[in-house]
């Protein structure tokens, strides 16, 4: 019997986790200011009213209201109504 494990290519890769990034609150979705309403890497959901931007480019809402999901020159965009 051998007393080492192989030492393969595939014991050794190691898969990062993930960083949890997406939609936290869906359309409809009742929010408060400060609440997370997406993070993601890159401005690729674009900002309406009542909401603002972090610096890792999370939107965040601003007001109190409902989460809207819209489109606004062919550009996906978020607002709190």
């Amino acid at each position: 019997m051998a007393h080492k494990k192989a030492a393969g290519k595939a014991s050794q890769h190691i898969s990062p986790e993930g960083k949890r990034l997406g939609v936290k609150a869906s359309d409809g979705t009742k929010v408060a200011p400060g609440m997370i309403i997406i993070r993601q890497r890159g401005t690729h959901i674009g900002l309406g009213k009542g909401v603002a931007v972090g610096r890792d480019h999370t939107i965040y809402s601003v007001a109190k209201g409902k989460v809207k999901f819209g489109k606004r020159k062919g550009r996906n965009i978020v607002s709190v109504i």
